[in-house]
């Protein structure tokens, strides 16, 4: 059953360390990674491999005169909160109120979450309130080994050729780091990371980061008038004159913005790292041009080089590379229409591994899991949105002829 399978996923601790230079980030990624192998090889598909770096590969043939189709999800889970030791809990018609999560009043209320009143009657899973639940994406991951048994098991449902792969370190931007483009040949493919069920996403965020190194200069505070430069104080100082207005918490729809992520240090030195998005390229650049005018201008008025700035590319919005390539999307379309469904386009305030394979040649859109508040203990899976999504992509299979 679909729903075995995410709580079976979310007991491994596969959290990706952005501070690793190893692929994969952790090591526990390696262990899931196993067993998804062994249970591929057990349904039965061809050309499964684990690689030396974490990517887990499958193909299921199938007739050809249907397209050849990939389907992807990740397997770690996001370092902003812990993935060990997941407790799933089952909630049963759900009856529309605050969710207590543990016995210290962690709950996910209703007021902070006023989506919850669409899942009332709905079975949900949710987590102990002191971890992630790993939805994003073991969820994605459950769903293509749902449709994955469910083709193995009835040949009468026709389909193409399928390719899987399971990839390591998304949440930190490397997921399609070391992925084998020669392995996967497909007419395009779909990641499953999204969250509802009606909902194709091939419009996503551009992004970048920036690194922030301030370097103080520490002295006695008896005698430091005039002489002291205390790199806390100027990395407050720094992200005063970041736009108040383009902050994570208070944008939504296509407004991108700087979301600082980290900030450590002491009077001598400190580090600050920012996340900047935005959908489109040239409001995106200057964003990352007002770091270097806040560096600048501090620069100036301390007289020395008090900060030091380090701008890095991410990934890029995809949906210019679908315009005149539209049968991947066409096919949602359609198979929405006939599992009951009512089709929307979602533009992603984030990014998923189908923007850097949309842009290395793999048209990958992005559909939904059932899972969602993603990062945080309120993350939950509705079961019912997840069998929809695994309908809509056999469907979606289905009905993908050359």
């Amino acid at each position: 059953m679909l729903i075995d399978k995410l709580l079976d996923y979310v007991t491994y601790d596969t959290q990706s360390d952005d501070d690793s230079s190893s692929s994969p980030t952790t090591e526990g990624q390696w262990d899931l990674a196993k067993h998804l192998l062994e249970e591929l090889e057990d349904l039965g598909l061809e050309n499964t491999m684990l690689d030396d770096h974490c990517y887990v590969y499958g193909y299921l043939p199938g007739d050809e005169q249907y397209l050849t189709i990939g389907l992807l999800a990740h397997m770690d889970t996001a370092p902003q909160a812990s993935g060990r030791d997941v407790k799933p809990r089952i909630i049963e018609n759900y009856d529309g109120k605050d969710i207590i999560l543990n016995e210290n009043d962690i709950r996910t209320s209703v007021r902070r979450f006023p989506e919850l009143a669409n899942y009332v009657g709905k079975t949900l899973v949710v987590t102990d309130g002191n971890t992630l639940l790993g939805a994003d994406d073991k969820a994605g991951i459950a769903c293509i080994m749902e449709v994955l048994e469910i083709l193995t098991g009835n040949p009468d449902i026709k389909h193409g050729p399928i390719w899987v792969c399971f990839t390591p370190d998304e949440e930190v931007g490397r997921g399609t780091k070391h992925f084998n483009y020669d392995l996967f040949k497909v007419d395009f493919a779909y990641t499953l990371d999204g969250d509802l069920p009606n909902c194709i996403e091939y419009e996503n965020f551009n992004a970048a980061s920036a690194d922030v190194k301030i370097n103080g200069v520490s002295v006695h505070p008896g005698s430091a008038k005039d002489t002291m430069v205390n790199a806390l104080q100027v990395a407050h100082e720094f992200h005063s004159m970041m736009d108040p207005d383009a902050m994570a918490e208070k944008t939504q729809g296509y407004e991108g913005f700087n979301l600082l992520t980290d900030l450590s240090g002491e009077i001598e030195s400190a580090k600050m790292h920012y996340i900047i998005r935005n959908h489109d390229m040239d409001l995106l650049i200057k964003q990352k041009h007002d770091f270097e005018i806040i560096r600048d201008k501090l620069n100036d008025k301390y007289g020395y080089e008090v900060v030091e700035l380090t701008l890095t590319d991410s990934y890029k919005n995809m949906k210019e590379k679908f315009i005149g390539h539209e049968k991947p999307i066409e096919l949602v379309k359609q198979a929405m229409e006939e599992t009951g469904l009512e089709y929307r386009e979602v533009a992603i305030r984030g990014g998923t591994d189908g923007a850097n394979l949309t842009w290395n040649g793999i048209l990958c859109p992005n559909l939904g899991t059932g899972g969602h508040n993603f990062h945080g203990v309120h993350e939950f899976w509705c079961e019912q949105e997840g069998l929809q999504v695994v309908a809509l992509v056999i469907k979606l299979l289905s009905i993908a002829k050359k």
